[in-house]
Order: structure tokens, then C-alpha cells, then sequence
């Protein structure tokens, strides 16, 4: 046996062959009835769906377990207290803040807020006695603070009626709502409205995109149909999801980009090999079956990929990220159910009018299977002129993905904050003007919580002590505790009636530690650590709002290790699977590094330094906030692993046929370089939707993933591809003998290598009698 019958023998087992063989053949007998099920299953999982908007949670940047969750919990516990996640800044038309009427109205407002059912407890300027925290250096502002009962989805529903009641303009002040919690929740609310907007943009969109691809009304209309059934179910599954778990609301943004894309991907996908199967002069019914034979199990393979990478953010213990896992998993299943089960069905009953009109003027007409039509094709020429000179090409291609994606050696992670949102947004306003306009960062308090303390009165002297150490440290303004108010090591304000909240009812204690806004701005986590290895003389717990960022930031970065290694071992397994090669998953992973250089290095350019932000309308915060990032590695690593899927497998099918690795990768590539470019170009146009948002978080995505996925299927595909395989010749498909076996025994295929062959042998003569 030569060295390429062992390496390309078909020898994959007929057991598992003939699974997808008798799935095919189920679908197309059973026709009608896997027709009507669809349907009825589009139109529960529509009904069902629609409610699920409303269950979906906001979620704060809490790592549960971690010591500043602990902190929180026990500040609400045992002192009814919290972080401040409410501001009301109050301005005075009239004079200062100091000034009767005002005085007399901003305890009028404190008393009110205090006494609403929502809110746990408030304070205000005036009610702490004229602390300097809560008061502008103009003296023309003052700080209402309060904290809300319950969770965050509660906390933030409550926001969405005491915002617009607590927002007043009349003679004596003007009060607008800020705090952590109303920028996330306008955040959010904003999320939806994109969301709407943007289905409004990309429907329209793919469906003329499709009509012009397809020329055939039908087939669109059961394309977009899929990318439907894709995100209804998924929204379905999401609402048995949240009686057991939260999903965070922003998940219904990631439900129409990846499962209208991935829906109407996996289907052009089986349309065009359904319509190579007709060409080939296959009945409608006969060309069904083969397509899911054939194209299903690629599809089926290229799904478990995405699905893979998605579920690799359940490594992260965040609401947040997982929700997204859930997403990604449920949005692929969903579209592999409707592409490959329901779409054949309709392939037997449609038959030849999903044919096109106008075969050599659509991009089908490049999937032509006859050998004439593969050789005129212009991917199968690009392609043979990239591997005439490899290496140029190759080394050309790398050069300029390493130059655009050169901006990520400057990537530095930092914290999210309220430039999140427009300027146009009235929390965002506020705290525009709290930096602007004063000294200190109350909302913004690090709390040091000392829950085992019996008796804080007995101990007066040792929290003195303790708070007039903490005041000393760089970047903090002023110490409030049971003792009194501390400043650079002196007292300030002694002890009176608003220091008793220290204290916990039944013993314990705790003190607020307020930072310069300068100083909480520029890095916190070095505040929050310094405050961490602080002496202290009792055992303290550190929270507060940007504790918990802290504690956020470095458990999401402890796992990413875990997760790029399990990311790469499933895509790795998957490709193994497919090729029976162990260089070929090597050069993918290494590709996709290369394409995801260039997302990262956009998210730099334009995030964090500031280029386009006028364009983009934005406000640049100088740093990533890190969780962004790592869902879109996961998401555009599965879709490149998608794209390098349905590449490989049919120059795989074209090798396992020919044994000519030149021909085989031309020919592999010219029957899906046309589906694979233009399925991301349907992909890149609904993330780019997201560009234009009003998030932040979402226009990093929109911009990013658009860029992934455009390199990804061109220049990474069309180029580097065909190069890295002709440079490597025969050992594109070594392996180890064991694995060899193994994937002789276990390997996946779109085609049956030795049907290939006895067609290729049956077509031979026709060509040279013609």
C-alpha cells in the first residue's frame, strides 16, 4: 500500500455512515410531517419566546464567593447598608447648596427618597452634616446617596419608576439620578433598543442580500425562515433557562446576530449542495437525502465547533458570560435543527425551484461540480496562482495581518464605567459633572467590613486608630467610620448622630473609605489592594463597587488560561476528526490567532485609544474592559473554525478522490470560497449593525466581530490557506499511526471517498469521448 492510499483509504465506518444516510432518508419519506412539526414548532417557540424578554436579569460585576461579594452580603445582612448604587445630584438655582431654601429642600428629598419602600437606607450632604464628600467645590452641588433593597434586577426595576419621579427642575434646585445601577440599567434598556433597531436594519438587509444570491424568492424565504427558527428557539430555550438560572438581558443581542447569521450560514450551506446534487442529475428526493448525507454531517460538525467555543464561557463563574454560553450553545442547536432536520424536508417537496434561474451569473454557479466549470471558476484560478508562489503570498498575507493587528501589543484592560454610555445619556451626565465638578467618589466607597467586632462602642479607640491609618494612604480623601471622620491621618469630623450607622444592631462594624475621583478613575485595583494589605486589627472584609470590579477583572483573567486550553483541544479533536491530520488543526489555530489579531487590534485602535470615536460617536476610556474581549475570542474562534470546517471538508472530499493535493485544494476551495464569503458577509453585516448602537459594549462587538469575520473568510481563506497547504504538500495529512487509526475508524467526511472515485472513474471516459 503507497503512502497516500494510507493516508487517504476511505475507510470511515459504514455503522456511522449510514446513520446520516438514514436520517436523510426519514427526512425526505416523512417529508410533510417533519414540514408540519417545524411549523408548529416555529410558532411555540415564537409564542413561548416572547415572554422571555421580560425574565431576563441585569447583572452587577459580582464574583460570588469572592471576598468582596462576601462583604456586600454581610454589609446588607447584618447593617442593612450597601454601596451606595443611587445618586441624586442636586443643583442650586439660587446661591449654594449651603443656603436655607436649599438646605430645606435637600433634607425634604433625603427624607423622601429614605422613606420610599424600595430603598434601604439614604443620606445626603445635609443629613451628614455638611461632610465635604457629598459637596461640589463650587459649592453648587450637593449628593443625595442611597442603596436598594434586593437584587440587581430589582434594584434596577425600581430604578425605572424612582428615576423619572426623582428628576425635577422647579425655582429652588434641579436633581438628576445617577449611580452605578442607573448607568447599567439605562445601558441596558438602551441594549434593547438596539436590539430593535437593529432587526429592523439587518431583516431587510439578508433578505435582499439572499434574493440576489439565490434568484429565487423560495429559497430566500426559506433561508431568512431558518435564521428565524434559529432565534425564536433560542429565546424559547431561554426562558426554561432562567427558572433555574439568571441570563442577562444583553444575551437577546447575541440571539439575533449568531442566530439569524449561523440559521441562514448553515442553510446556504445545504442549499448549495442540494443544488449541486440536482446538477448532477439527482431526483429532488435523492438530492435531499445526499445533501444531509453529505453536507449535513459538515454542517452538524461545523456546529458542534461553534457551539464548543460558546460553551467555553462557563469557565467563567459570571451571570454575565455565561449567559452568553448558554446563547452561543442554544442559538447553534436550534439552527442545526432547522438546517439539517426541517430544510431537507423542504428540499423534497420544492425540489428544482430552489434552482436558480441563472446558475452562471449567481454565486452558486462557482459550486458547479463539473469539472470545466471548477477549472474557469476565479477561486480556483486565484488559488492556483497563489500556490504557484506560495511563499510570496503567504509571507505578503502575514505581513499585513500582523501590521493591522500590531496596536494589540498595547492592550491594557481597566474597568467599565459610565463612558459606556452616549453623553446624551442623563446618568451619564451626572457623572460627568460629579468628576468635574467634585473632589471625592462616594458612590464609589470602599467598604471595610468587620462583622465580628461585639461591641464597636468598647473598641472606639482601636476603629480611630485603624480609620486614621487608612486616610493616609495615596488616592484617598477621607475615612468614615463609627470614630469619626479621618483625613490625611487628623480627624476631621467627630463622631456625631450620622456615624452610628457604623455600627451594626447587633454588634459588628465597618468603614467607608472615599477616594479622590482622579485617583478611583485611574486604577482602582491598586487603590483596592492597598487598602487589602493594610494592617488591620480585626479581621476585615474589602468590598464596594470597585472591590468588586477588582475581584471581577482578576478571576476572569485566572480562567482565561483554562479556557484557551479547552478551546483549542475540542477544535483541535473536531479538525483532527475531519482531516486525520495533526498539522492541520495546528495551522488553523495559528490562522485564527492571525485573524483574531486584527479584531484585537481594532478594539485597541478604536477603543481604547480614541481613533474614530467622533465617527463612532463614543467617549474612549483608554483601556478594555476584559470580559468583552474574551466573549468575542470564543465566538469569533468558533465561527473561524466554522469557515476552516466547510473549507477543509471539501478539499478533504476532493483529496480523498484525486490524490492530486494542488487540484484538490483549487477545486475544495472553489466549491466553497463563494458560500463561505458570502455567508460571512451576511454574518459581518448583522454584527456591523450592532456597530452603530448607542453600548459601548455593542459597538465593540459590532466593529470587531464585523472585522473577524471579513479577514477570516478572505484573506485568511482565500490566501493563507492555499499557501500554508502547498507548502506543506503530503504532510497536510500525516498522522501518527494510532491516531491514523483511530480516524480511520472514527473520522468524518462530507463525501464518500470511494464513490468519489468510481464517479470520477465512470465520468473519465465521457471526457474523452466529448
Amino acid at each position: 500500500m503507497s503512502k497516500h492510499e494510507a493516508l487517504s483509504k476511505p475507510t470511515s465506518a459504514p455503522a456511522r455512515r449510514n446513520v446520516m444516510q438514514a436520517l436523510g432518508s426519514i427526512i425526505v419519506r416523512g417529508r410533510w410531517f417533519v414540514i408540519v412539526i417545524g411549523l408548529l414548532a416555529f410558532v411555540a417557540s415564537a409564542v413561548i419566546g416572547a415572554g422571555t424578554v421580560g425574565k431576563l436579569s441585569l447583572s452587577r460585576w459580582e464574583v460570588p464567593g469572592s471576598e468582596s461579594y462576601e462583604a456586600g452580603r454581610t454589609l446588607e445582612r447584618q447593617f442593612g447598608s450597601g454601596s451606595p448604587n443611587l445618586a441624586l445630584l442636586v443643583t442650586a438655582k439660587n446661591g449654594t447648596v449651603d443656603s436655607p431654601d436649599v438646605r430645606q429642600a435637600g433634607l425634604a428629598l433625603t427624607e423622601e427618597l429614605a422613606s420610599d419602600d424600595a430603598v434601604n437606607e439614604a443620606s445626603s450632604y445635609w443629613s451628614r452634616g455638611g461632610t465635604r464628600t457629598l459637596r461640589s467645590e463650587d459649592g453648587t452641588q450637593a449628593l443625595i446617596l442611597a442603596h436598594l433593597k434586593g437584587t440587581v434586577t430589582e434594584a434596577r426595576t425600581a430604578l425605572a419608576e424612582l428615576s423619572p419621579r426623582f428628576t425635577r427642575d422647579n425655582e429652588e434646585i434641579k436633581v438628576e439620578v445617577g449611580g452605578q445601577d442607573e448607568i447599567f440599567r439605562q445601558a441596558a434598556e438602551l441594549a434593547r433598543q438596539d436590539f430593535v433597531r437593529a432587526e429592523m436594519i439587518i431583516l431587510p438587509g439578508v433578505f435582499l442580500f439572499l434574493l440576489l444570491l439565490y434568484r429565487r424568492f423560495r429559497a430566500t424565504a426559506l433561508t431568512i425562515g431558518v435564521g428565524l427558527f434559529a432565534m425564536v428557539g433560542t429565546l424559547a430555550g431561554l426562558a426554561a433557562i432562567v427558572t433555574f438560572t439568571e441570563v442577562s438581558t444583553f444575551a437577546l443581542n447575541l440571539t439575533l446576530v449568531m442566530g439569524l447569521g449561523l440559521g441562514i450560514d448553515y442553510t446556504l450551506f445545504m442549499i448549495a449542495r442540494f443544488r449541486e446534487e440536482l446538477d448532477a442529475g439527482k431526483n429532488a428526493r435523492d438530492a435531499a437525502a445526499r445533501s444531509v448525507e453529505t453536507a449535513g454531517r459538515t454542517v452538524l460538525f461545523s456546529g458542534i465547533t461553534v457551539a464548543a467555543s460558546c460553551a467555553v464561557l462557563f469557565v467563567f463563574p459570571f451571570p454575565f458570560l455565561q449567559s452568553f454560553a448558554y446563547t452561543g450553545v442554544l442559538v447553534v442547536l436550534t439552527g442545526l435543527i432547522g438546517s439539517v432536520l426541517i430544510v431537507p424536508a423542504f428540499f423534497a417537496v420544492l425540489g428544482h425551484r430552489l434552482a436558480p434561474r441563472f446558475k452562471r451569473n449567481t454565486a452558486a454557479a462557482a459550486l458547479d461540480a463539473q469539472p470545466a466549470a471548477i477549472r474557469s471558476g476565479w477561486w480556483y484560478r486565484t488559488s492556483k496562482t497563489i500556490m504557484r508562489r506560495p511563499v510570496l503570498y503567504g509571507v505578503s498575507a502575514c505581513f499585513v495581518l500582523l501590521l493591522l493587528g500590531s496596536p494589540v501589543l498595547d492592550l491594557k484592560f481597566g474597568l467599565p464605567d459610565h463612558r459606556v454610555l452616549p453623553e446624551v445619556a442623563s446618568s451619564r451626565q451626572v457623572e460627568d459633572q460629579k468628576l468635574a465638578g467634585f473632589p471625592a467618589e462616594e458612590t464609589d466607597a470602599i467598604q471595610v467590613v468587620a462583622p465580628a467586632v461585639q461591641d464597636p462602642a468598647s473598641v472606639r479607640n482601636v476603629i480611630a486608630s485603624y480609620a486614621e491609618r487608612l486616610s493616609t494612604i495615596p488616592g484617598v480623601i477621607q475615612v468614615d467610620s463609627f470614630a469619626g471622620s479621618y483625613s490625611e491621618g487628623k480627624l476631621v469630623t467627630p463622631p456625631n448622630e450620622s456615624h452610628g450607622r457604623f455600627a451594626g444592631p447587633d454588634g459588628g462594624t465597618f468603614l467607608s473609605v472615599i477616594p479622590y475621583a482622579a485617583i478611583i478613575n485611574a486604577d482602582a485595583p491598586k487603590l483596592v489592594n492597598e487598602i487589602r494589605t493594610a494592617e488591620a486589627p480585626f479581621e476585615v472584609l474589602v468590598g464596594g463597587y470597585p472591590a468588586d470590579l477588582t475581584d471581577f477583572r482578576e478571576k476572569l483573567l485566572e480562567r482565561i488560561p483554562a479556557a484557551l486550553l479547552l478551546v483549542f483541544a475540542i477544535t483541535f479533536v473536531i479538525l483532527f476528526l475531519m482531516t486525520g491530520s495533526i498539522l492541520l488543526p495546528l495551522k488553523a489555530t495559528v490562522l485564527n490567532f492571525l485573524s483574531l489579531s486584527i479584531m484585537f487590534g481594532a478594539l485597541v485602535w478604536v477603543f481604547q485609544d480614541g481613533n474614530l470615536s467622533g465617527w463612532l460617536n463614543f467617549t474612549p476610556s483608554g483601556t478594555i474592559e476584559p470580559s468583552i474581549p474574551i466573549l468575542m475570542f470564543c465566538i469569533a474562534y468558533g465561527l473561524s473554525m466554522d469557515y476552516e470546517v466547510f473549507i477543509l471538508s471539501r478539499i478533504k472530499e476532493e483529496y480523498d478522490r484525486t490524490g492530486d493535493l494542488t487540484e484538490s485544494v483549487a477545486a475544495g476551495i472553489q466549491k466553497s470560497g463563494s458560500l463561505v464569503t458570502a455567508a460571512a458577509a451576511i454574518l459581518a453585516f448583522t454584527f456591523s449593525a450592532y456597530a452603530t448602537g448607542e453600548v459601548v459594549f455593542l459597538k465593540m462587538l459590532g466593529v470587531g466581530m464585523t472585522l473577524a469575520v471579513l479577514v477570516d473568510a478572505t484573506l485568511i481563506r482565500s490566501v493563507l490557506v492555499p499557501a500554508f497547504m502547498k507548502l506543506a504538500g503530503r504532510a497536510n495529512w500525516w498522522a501518527p499511526k494510532a491516531l491514523r487509526r483511530f480516524h480511520e475508524r472514527y473520522g468524518i467526511s462530507e463525501g464518500d471517498p470511494a464513490e468519489a472515485r468510481r464517479e470520477t472513474e465512470e465520468a473519465q471516459p465521457k471526457a474523452i469521448v466529448h
